[in-house]
């Protein structure tokens, strides 16, 4: 099952309150998908993955990112041997990992490429829009509704 966490941008200084909830969550990865707002080599010296591809808040997606998106979920979430074997062997059992993807606000990119993910697991486009929503209030605008229908 697909696990994902949408947050906003954190900055240096609120970094260690996201790593808590990184930590909370068992996050292997995470995804910006907007300019950096902190260093990523505090998360990298912790064996977090972090995966750098922004593109222009508003737009949709790249093909190329939703590929890089959808690879990086089927090898965390489908594929066992992609996964660090030390990680693999601290995992709790009941402790599913999980990807945590942010944007600056939480709301528009990285809700986006969320709907792709469960749109391409088997929902429809609306309810994956609509669970996204349930779950991140004010998120996916109207342009980025009219995108996630037609994908």
């Amino acid at each position: 099952a697909l696990r994902i966490l949408i947050a906003d941008a954190p900055s240096d200084h609120t970094l260690p309150l996201y790593m808590k909830e990184f930590e909370r969550y068992n996050v292997t990865d995470i995804v910006r998908v907007c300019e950096p707002t902190y260093r990523r080599t505090r998360l990298e010296e912790l064996g977090y993955r972090v995966h750098d591809w922004p593109f222009d808040d508003g737009d949709p997606p790249p093909d190329a990112i939703i590929e890089n998106w959808l690879a990086l979920l089927d090898e965390r979430f489908n594929n066992e041997a992609t996964i660090p074997r030390k990680q693999r062997e601290t995992d709790a059992p009941h402790q599913e990992r999980c990807v945590a993807i942010h944007c600056v606000a939480g709301l528009g990119r990285a809700p986006v490429l969320v709907a792709i993910a469960l749109i391409e697991h088997g929902m429809s486009p609306l309810d994956s829009v609509a669970y996204v929503r349930e779950r991140r209030r004010g998120a996916i605008n109207q342009r980025q509704l009219r995108y996630v229908e037609r994908y």
